[in-house]
């Protein structure tokens, strides 16, 4: 059955009947009657700019286009309108403008458009005023009648506007449709655009909306907004105070604030827009982006505010509504409060336990409770009894009392206030009489607050309850004006005031509920007007009666409702929130726009009003609560306690409170200046971190966090069970509160660890802090000591104030009754300067406590200064690891009086980093103008000038990543040293300009190999474009990286730290970090004084010198001297660690760079372009490092076999003739010799690509000599003489656009090298000057960048070697030396100069020779264009050290291709990876005795640059070498990996053949040895190209346990298993050698003896040189022959020297020794070799190459170090065959075994075993006195050898001087030299006396003698048993002046001795026995 309908739900089905009839019948006329009066205009209108034209309406299309006449287009985004304003409607200007300088009219007329709500206003008046610079007003009013405005009371009145030229905006009035444009003056940007809508004004319809230009929109209230950046995403915000619950969604609440701010951009500009309209009203936030205020009354009445930041813009705004009260000091503490306490018993419980948890607490509240009947100004006797004495209670305390009013008073004539007010008709009216509505009394009347008259009944009344109860504040509610639900009676008439016809979005969607009628009237107006003004009304009104009740001192007034200028008189809360966590987070956003709003006195509800809160949820609440400008916990009735105390004494909630309450009472008077500050500026006391760090968007958004004032970060933790927050860091130095410790983290977001009882507090740097002693009451607290916090800024700067008055008084601002510090800290010294001083406190404060963070230094001899006078400081401390300062018990600082306290911070000469490297006499002003330090020395190399620790640059968002660390770096603002500020700036410092903005990224590509970038994210810098081997991912983790990386802070710096050991290898926290556009520098600490590498420079140690040494890298054509940069670059160091780790780092950066090093130890790079961009290999061993290395920038180039051969050069060979005559000659004298080169000599003219006609037979030459196995290396140039007329290569290098030029043209950059001109003849004595002036062809340089260039390149050398129109003049070259490629130049830059000042001398010329000549000096000018393979051009500035390195590439790959063979090149300037291609030799050196030293040093040094295939010219290039030098030169150079003769024109010859028969002996002794070791060297470049490994190895490479071999560079090991070790002077024929621990063989000999890490004097006759064979490896050798075309098929032998465990291994690596990439395609032979007790096993690895065909035959086995017994027998597994070996030679005395497998023809491939058995017999006694063997093979007089039946005696591999070599020109000698008995070398244990003769020898000038100079026993050198004390030794130092006669070592050879490795031929060989199977 259905129900009856009600009465009321009769009514409203007719209502809705009616009107669907009715708008039926308006569409009907509509469309009966179109107008035609109007058309709209609509343009296609972007959707995110459309405006509304059916406001709060669901229109139809066909609504919104004929009824409407608007636009119609549905949006895809369903929140835009559909239908949406014509660009036609609105107002247009109908008179002239009236301008003034001051301002401007405009009389506006409505455009004929429909009305969308009716009673449109026809005519408009616009008036606008130039109020300020900042301040520009403008108001739109009927031009006819007056309407309703805001009281003018609420804003400040002006005294005058300001002049049109000072004006920071302009005005722009568009005509028709009427809008205007509020232009910022500064960068012509539009702020507001009123054009995007039409301005719509009616009786109760006005709208107005602003284009806006950037969507960062701040402001509006109030309501919940949840973010504190508003969402521009068509948002409407009604604005009508309203009693509503603070939730999510767009509701309006208690307060109506229309101001916005809109921050621009990044530079901080920002405005405001106030509209000063207190109707109902709505605001409509769209993306264009814009804002629309739609209001339902008044007038438009806009203020715009401008500011160069947010926070001038809130200056400005406050200007005009008013600053904040200055609240009272004890206002500041902790306040209680709660509804329904159950009684005063439950209130003393509360305050008793809180009091007895010793939480600070000051202010106790009362609600409604306290009342009679919830009745204003009555107490309920029964449940408060004696509430005044309650009251009393807590002023003996020393706390205060709030008690709650609401504006509703009861209509009760009994009610005394009810009457008091009746009579003064101070109530709200309604028609009928008294406005009436429900309040909590019951039915109320609400005083009229802006009628005069109830300002006097209020006062009245608070002062007749204050003399009942003592309050001293008042808290109000309910000033919405706030009515409860109202009963079926309370109706409101049926008007448009009531039911106006646009009701904006508010709650509910009447203007009526919860309040008043919009009809009843006030004395300013009606309620429909003035609404929202009441709880602004009342607060006034209560400040003014308060002013009476409290006469002297100030008031504290609580309002809910609050409007604009309400901040003048109140503070606020947040309203009735909940206990739940979205409440508690959006209670920051709230707290900031009421900031924002200048109601800076603002806090939410702490725990929530309404339910009851969880513990963890009011913990987190206490703990962000504890840093709400006003601190109140807060609740309802019936719901649980939630005061601190109320979980028990020993909950988190207690704990934590207490704790953060007491350092919020510690920070109370920086937050009572905060509140002076804002009281007299208009500050913001909460301020969101957009206001402070503008310049980073990142700070837009960020509403979880908020700043007090400028200096304290609060990040609370808001989310439910969470224990880190993702927190946002700005751009500063920011310390933790609690530990005083800098954090790392800058302008970034990070997730910080926050436990439950912990909330992030961070101090900024530049901030100091004024603190006091905290206590349980304000009272109490304020008369203990004062103290300060100073947070230093990266300047070591820092500022503050402290404003300081009773805390109570009226006034004291006014009248200046204060106290105001301004506190600084610069130049070391903290003052505090009183700005004002017009109060004495009464309790006589003192400053005792001072603690500075981030004091970077020691600080020493610290000082008072006090009334003039100086008071040393004795009671300080210092924490070098926190950086934090702490003075404390100082006694004397009274506040009101000035102080100043001073330090000094002495920078010790280690931590000093040059500033001025260019200059090292720099005056002290201009270091000072530099902003750097300049302290006067005495002490060499330390700098005069030096930096102060002030950074430059700050590293912010800092992200770590698995993969990776990321950051920014930011320019600071002035980072000059506050020392040096004294001195004026020089704006011309060349080393000014810095970047701004970079990018630093660490990225970790694998475990051991990480990579440091700094670049400009911003501005595409130069980068080398040398390829890397970097995998395209990165290493996937970081858990198993060998290294830790850090980033440091406060100053910046990165550290990288290995992670086993700890040990930091990288520390870049260091001063002078720059980048700049030409001027790059960053330092870092080193782990230790053991640097290696950096070139190519000449260097007098392999460890690089620390003290105070600075070597610059630009390649040049300059000979190796001291501190001289050569020919190649490699900035590139190994460093050992203390502990033995090594590890290296590269710069990539090719620009012109110096390094400089000081004893720190530390290393500055200083580079003048490009980037910063380091790698760095992890090792941790050096060779690893080297390996890692390598792989990273390329393995070595697989070098063919003939290329270890020894080879000859010079420049000067006069013809082909010659050359033949020095190959016979060789020849004829059998020394071994593989390779001939060819200088410049054979070119024509020294053109590259022809030939001489002196050398017309060379090709005949080159092929007689290849054909005896002979190889051939001719020379090239890069350029290229442009003066020819028929020379090809330049005419085909014109074609292909090949050569260098000046940028943007086509023309060459000539300049002039080797090449002469044609048809002249050259005067060679002339000067070299001269000669290049006269004779020298303009020639153009190839540009090796550019890919065609390679293609011609290659064809030239195509054409050299098989000339297609001569081909008799083809030379069949194998390999190519390619010089003068750094590029040489003879004339500096080019033939007509440089054309670019700047780039060739440079604002920072690095440490370079002929540095005062320029960058261009003996090169190309450096604005010479090459173009990248990417087509991008680059200056020659740029990539002028890779010019050797690119033409490397091609050359190579030339070589392979014409010759079909591996080839070799050897270049002369070299860059990381130049290895990939190339050998290097290390200049041209000179004939002198340090060069041999320092090719050693040169050569360890290109193995750690991934380049073994290195050596010196031996001999020397430059001067005539002399005969003992020469001696000595090729006895090492024997054992360089290139080892090659060669020296200069005009220079005597040097070549092996050039002295005397004994000359030829020592250097045929000495490379015979070489060649019996290229098996084992081949093997060493096969691991090296394969693996990486070093050939040249340092000791320190193998023995890095023992830190005394970091030192050595005058020995040198071959790979790891033999010690060389040279003579290096003259007249020298004992040397001392270091044998680090390991058993050691004498090579010669075989004899070994263990050493424990010792030096030893060793003899060095001088046809010997000492080589040692470690303990432990197994060396490959073979048969030396004449070249290696013929040892390479000699017998293959392996010497095996056991350790002390009776082991050894080693490896072969074999192959065809000449094709190309054998290794890669698997055509090679690989064994290893390992030795265990008696038992030599050899494992084939892999082979592709040996068989039966082609076989390496075994023929000699000598096995060193077995035990004292002989070997009964030998046996062997071959082919899978145990077969014995019966020729043998066991040698028990010198412990070795021999073994002859030349008669077995057995290959290497099949041979798997070797075992050797002890026998039994007995030994001979020897003699006292051993005579040990000093030739390699025994004699009756020299030792005695036992045979037994079983054995074979057999010389030990002996053999004659010289081998048989294959017959070529002329037999070889047959018989040897003979030693005698005094060739012999006694152990004797007392030593000789020392014999001072020494040897002559031959006069370079006289020919050679032709027999050698003999020793005598008086040459030997004899050794004691006294072992060697460690001795450091400097690495400048002569080793030798050290040493100690030490422990007998086995003896080197006499001075004439034969060879120790060619076996014995014909009859002096000894017979073999059969072999058998063994059983």
């Amino acid at each position: 059955m259905a129900r009856k309908l009600s009465i009321l739900e009769s009514l409203l089905i007719i209502f809705n009947i009616a009107a669907l009839a009715a708008d039926i019948l308006l569409l009907l006329l509509v469309l009966e009657n179109p107008s035609d009066s109007f058309t709209p205009e609509c343009p296609n209108i972007a959707e995110s700019e459309r405006i509304d034209c059916a406001p709060g309406q669901v229109v139809t299309e066909d609504v919104c286009r004929w009824y409407h006449k608007c636009c119609w287009k549905p949006a895809a985004d369903t929140k835009a309108p559909a239908c949406f304003f014509p660009r036609n409607w609105g107002y247009e200007v109908t008179s002239v403008h009236t301008k003034t300088s001051t301002g401007l009219t405009a009389q506006l007329k409505k455009l004929p458009s429909p009305s969308l709500f009716g009673n449109d206003i026809a005519d408009a008046l616009f008036t606008a005023e130039y109020q300020t610079p900042n301040r520009f007003h403008f108001k739109i009013t009927d031009f006819n009648e007056m309407r309703y405005e805001v009281p003018h009371d609420n804003i400040g009145l002006l005294n005058g506007t300001a002049d049109e030229s000072l004006l920071n905006y302009y005005i722009e009035v568009i005509d028709k449709p009427f809008s205007i444009q509020v232009i910022r003056k500064s960068n012509k940007k539009v702020l507001l655009d009123t054009g995007i809508g039409p301005l719509q004004f009616a009786q109760q319809y006005l709208q107005l909306s602003f284009r806006l230009p950037s969507p960062n929109l701040y402001g509006l209230g109030e309501h919940v907004h949840q973010q504190y950046l508003h969402n521009m995403s068509w948002i409407t915000w009604p604005i009508f105070t309203r009693d509503a619950t603070p939730t999510e969604g767009m509701v309006n609440l208690y307060g109506a604030h229309t101001f916005f701010l809109c921050l621009e951009d990044t530079s901080g500009a920002s405005f405001g827009v106030f509209l000063m309209n207190s109707n109902a009203m709505e605001a409509i936030l769209q993306p264009a982006p814009a804002i629309t205020y739609r209001t339902t009354g008044g007038i438009l009445d806009f203020y715009i505010f401008l500011g160069n930041t947010p926070e001038q813009v809130v200056h400005e705004y406050l200007e005009v509504v008013g600053r904040p009260f200055l609240p009272s000091y004890w206002s500041l503490g902790f306040q209680l409060s709660r509804r329904d306490y159950g009684g005063l018993d439950g209130l003393r419980e509360v305050v008793h336990r809180t009091r007895d948890a010793k939480i600070p607490y000051d202010v106790q509240y009362s609600d409604i409770d306290y009342m009679d009947g919830k009745k204003d100004f009555t107490i309920d006797e029964q449940a408060y009894p004696q509430l005044a004495d309650f009251a009393k209670d807590l002023h003996d305390n020393g706390q205060k009392y709030v008690v709650i009013l609401n504006p509703g008073i009861l209509k009760d004539h009994n009610y005394e206030a009810y009457n008091n007010g009746s009579k003064s008709r101070v109530w709200v009216m309604s028609s009928s009489g008294f406005a009436v509505g429900e309040g909590y009394p019951g039915q109320s009347v609400f005083p009229d607050f802006t009628n005069p008259v109830s300002i006097q009944w209020w006062t009245g009344q608070l002062t007749e309850f204050y003399s009942l109860l003592e309050f001293d504040g008042v808290w109000i509610e309910m000033d919405e004006l706030s009515t409860l639900l109202q009963g079926p009676n309370h109706k409101c008439e049926s008007n448009n005031l009531n039911f106006p016809p646009f009701t904006p979005s508010v709650l509910n969607g009447s203007l009526l509920v919860g309040t008043l009628c919009m009809d009843t009237e006030f004395y300013s107006g009606l309620h429909y007007d003035v609404h929202s003004l009441y709880g602004y009304t009342m607060s006034r009104a209560t400040d003014l009666a308060l002013g009476t009740v409290f006469s002297s001192k100030r008031s504290f007034i609580l309002s809910r409702s609050t409007f604009a200028g309400s901040g003048k008189f109140a503070a606020h809360w947040l309203g009735n929130n909940a206990a739940t966590w979205d409440d508690l987070r959006w209670s920051i956003p709230s707290i900031l726009e009421f900031n924002l709003f200048g109601i800076p006195m603002v806090g939410a509800n702490i725990c929530g009003y309404r339910n009851n809160a969880t513990e963890e949820l009011c913990t987190r609440w206490m703990q962000l609560g504890a840093f709400y400008p006003l601190s109140r916990n807060h609740n309802g009735p019936t719901y649980r306690g939630q005061d601190p105390a109320a979980f028990g004494p020993n909950s988190l909630l207690l704990k934590s409170s207490r704790h953060y309450l007491n350092i919020r009472y510690t920070l109370l008077p920086y937050l009572y200046t905060l509140f002076y500050r804002a009281h007299t500026l208009g500050e913001t006391v909460a301020r969101p971190l957009v206001h402070e760090f503008y310049q980073d968007p990142d700070t837009w958004k960020v509403h979880e966090q908020f700043l007090w004032g400028p200096g304290l970060l609060i990040t609370p933790v808001l989310y439910e069970g969470m224990n880190q927050v993702k927190a946002y860091i700005p751009d500063a130095i920011w310390y933790d509160y609690e530990t005083e410790l800098a954090i790392q983290w800058r302008k970034q977001f990070v997730d910080m660890v926050l436990p439950a009882d912990r909330i992030g507090l961070h101090l900024r740097g530049g901030y100091i802090f004024p603190t006091q002693q905290p206590n349980t009451t304000t009272e109490t607290s304020r008369k203990n000591p004062l103290g300060l916090i100073v947070a230093l800024d990266y300047k070591r700067e820092a500022k503050g104030q402290l404003y300081w008055d009773d805390g109570v008084s009226k006034g004291t601002v006014l009248e200046r009754k204060y106290i105001l510090y301004d506190f600084s800290v610069t130049s070391n010294r903290l003052q505090a300067k009183i700005i004002n001083n017009d109060y004495v406190d009464p309790n006589e404060l003192m400053f005792t406590n001072i603690r500075i963070l981030g004091m970077d230094k020691q600080p020493t001899d610290l000082n008072v200064l006090l009334n003039k006078n100086t008071i040393p400081i004795s009671s300080y401390n210092y924490n070098a690891s926190a950086k934090v300062l702490v003075i404390d018990n100082l006694t004397g600082l009274k506040l009101g009086q000035e102080f100043s306290i001073e330090w000094t911070l002495v920078v010790s000469d280690l931590e000093k980093f040059n500033c001025f490297p260019e200059d090292p006499g720099v005056s002290e002003e201009s270091c000072k103008q530099r902003g750097c330090l300049w302290e006067r020395t005495a002490i060499p190399g330390v700098p005069v000038c030096f930096y102060d620790t002030i950074p430059q640059y700050a590293a912010s968002n800092i992200r770590y990543q698995p993969t990776g660390v990321t950051m920014d770096l930011t320019l600071l603002a002035d980072s000059a040293s506050a020392r040096a500020a004294g001195a004026p700036s020089i704006a011309s410092d060349p080393l000014s300009g810095k970047i701004s903005s970079l990018k630093l990224n660490v990225t970790y590509h694998t475990e051991n190999m990480l990579q440091v970038k700094i670049y400009s994210p911003i501005d595409k810098r130069y980068e080398v474009p040398v390829p890397l081997n970097i995998t395209s991912s990165t290493h996937g983790s970081s858990e198993n990286c060998l290294y830790d990386v850090t980033v440091k802070t406060n100053p910046f710096g990165l550290e990288i730290r290995r992670r086993s050991s700890g040990t930091v290898i990288w520390d870049s926290q260091l001063p002078g970090f720059t980048f700049s556009e030409m001027f790059l520098s960053i330092s870092t600490r080193l782990p230790s004084q053991y640097i290696y590498g950096f070139g190519e420079t000449e260097h007098a140690s392999f460890r690089r010198n620390m003290s105070w040494n600075m070597w610059g890298m630009f390649a040049r054509d300059e000979p190796p001297a001291y501190k001289k940069n050569s020919y190649g670059v490699h900035p590139y160091y190994m460093a050992l660690e203390e502990d033995g780790n090594a590890h290296g780092v590269l710069l990539l950066n090719s620009n012109a760079m110096d390094v400089a090093l000081q004893p720190t130890p530390a290393l500055t790079y200083r580079t003048i372009g490009g980037i910063l961009d380091f790698y760095m290999v992890l090792g941790p061993t050096p060779e690893l490092v080297t390996q890692q290395y390598t792989q990273l920038i390329g393995r070595p180039a697989m070098t063919p076999y003939w290329a270890l051969g020894f080879q000859l050069s010079r420049y000067g060979y006069q013809s082909d003739d010659e050359i033949a005559s020095l190959y016979d000659a060789m020849v004829a004298a059998q020394i071994p010799y593989d390779v001939q080169h060819v200088d410049i000599d054979y070119m024509d003219r020294k053109l590259d690509f022809t030939l001489s006609p002196s050398f017309q037979n060379l090709s005949v030459l080159i092929n007689q000599m290849k054909a005896n196995g002979m190889r051939v290396i001719l020379i090239l140039d890069p350029a290229i003489s442009g003066n020819e007329t028929h020379y090809l290569t330049f005419t085909r290098g014109q074609e292909n656009n090949v050569f260098i030029k000046w940028p943007d043209s086509s023309d060459i950059v000539w300049g002039k090298v080797w090449p002469d001109l044609p048809n002249v003849n050259v005067d060679g004595s002339l000067d070299h000057e001269s000669q290049v002036k006269l004779y020298r062809a303009y020639v153009a340089f190839p540009d090796f960048l550019r890919p065609s260039t390679a293609a011609w390149w290659k064809r030239e050398i195509q054409e050299l070697y098989s000339n297609p129109r001569e081909p008799e003049k083809s030379l069949k070259f194998d390999g190519l030396r390619i010089d003068m490629n750094e590029p040489s130049n003879f004339v500096d830059g080019s033939v007509k100069g440089c054309r670019n000042e700047t780039l060739n001398k440079p604002p920072y010329m690095p440490y370079l020779e002929a540095r005062d000549r320029g960058l261009s000096s003996k090169t190309l000018c450096m604005e010479s264009e090459q173009i990248l393979p990417d087509g991008s051009r680059v200056q020659h500035y740029d990539v002028h050290s890779l010019y050797g390195w690119s033409q490397t590439r091609p050359t190579y790959e030339a070589v392979q291709e014409v010759t079909g063979e591996r080839g070799i090149v050897i270049t002369r300037s070299t860059f990381p990876s130049s290895g990939r291609w190339a050998g290097h030799w290390l200049g041209d050196n000179t004939a002198a005795w340090d060069q041999l030293g320092k090719s050693i040093i040169g050569m360890m040094e290109f193995s750690l640059f991934g380049i073994p295939y290195t050596g010196a010219d031996i001999c020397g290039f430059f001067g005539d070498a002399e005969y003992e030098m020469c001696v000595r030169w090729m006895q090492l150079g024997a054992f360089y990996p290139f080892a090659r003769n060669h020296n200069n024109a005009g220079s005597r010859r040097q070549d092996p053949v050039a002295w005397n028969a004994t000359f030829e002996e020592y250097s045929r002794k000495v490379l015979q040895i070489r060649y019996s070791l290229l098996p084992y060297l081949y093997t060493l470049m096969h691991k090296a190209h394969t693996k990486g490994s070093m050939v040249i190895r340092p000791l320190l490479h193998e023995f890095t346990d023992d830190n005394r071999t970091w030192d050595i560079d005058q020995q040198f090991m071959l790979g790891p298993a033999i010690l060389i070790s040279p003579v290096l002077e003259s007249n020298t024929f004992e040397i001392p050698a270091y044998f680090p621990r390991a058993r050691w063989y004498d090579y010669n000999m075989g004899s070994g003896q263990e050493s424990i890490g010792e030096w030893k004097r060793l003899a060095a006759p001088l046809d010997h040189i000492n080589l040692h064979v470690r303990g432990g490896y197994i060396l490959p050798w073979q048969e030396p022959a004449m070249n290696t075309y013929y040892s390479r098929q000699n017998f293959v032998g392996l010497t095996v020297a056991l350790d002390d465990e009776m082991k050894a291994e080693g490896q072969l690596f074999w192959d065809d020794g000449q094709s190309i990439d054998t290794y890669e395609k698997g055509n090679y032979f690989l064994a290893n070799f390992i030795a265990t007790q008696n038992t030599l096993k050899i494992q084939v690895l892999h082979n592709q190459y040996l068989s039966g065909s082609n076989q390496l035959k075994v023929g000699y086995i000598r096995i060193w170090g077995l035990n004292s017994s002989y070997v009964a027998h030998v046996g062997f597994t071959y082919n899978n065959q145990q077969l014995i070996e019966n020729n043998f030679t066991s040698d028990p005395y010198n412990q070795t075994l021999t073994i002859q497998l030349t008669e077995k023809n057995m290959d290497l491939k099949e041979l798997t075993e070797v075992i050797w058995i002890y026998g039994d017999s007995i030994f001979p006694t020897p003699n006292t006195t051993s005579m040990f063997p000093t030739s390699p093979y025994p004699t009756a007089s020299s030792t005695e050898i036992v045979t037994s039946s079983a054995l074979i005696t057999t010389p030990d591999i002996a053999s004659t001087s010289t081998t048989l070599f294959p017959d070529i020109t002329t037999p070889s000698p047959t018989t040897p030299p003979t030693a005698n008995a005094s060739d012999i070398t006694p152990f004797t244990t007392t030593p000789p006396e020392a014999n001072t003769t020494s040897p002559t020898f031959p006069d370079i000038t006289t020919p050679s003698p032709t027999t050698p100079p003999t020793a005598n026993s008086s040459d030997m050198i004899h050794f004691t048993t006294t072992a060697t004390e460690a001795t450091t030794v400097d690495s400048e130092t002569s080793i030798s002046s050290l040493l100690p006669m030490t422990t007998p070592f086995p003896q080197s050879p006499p001075v004439v001795s034969t060879s120790a490795v060619i076996p014995v031929t014909g009859a002096e060989e000894a017979g073999s026995a059969n072999s058998t199977v063994v059983p």
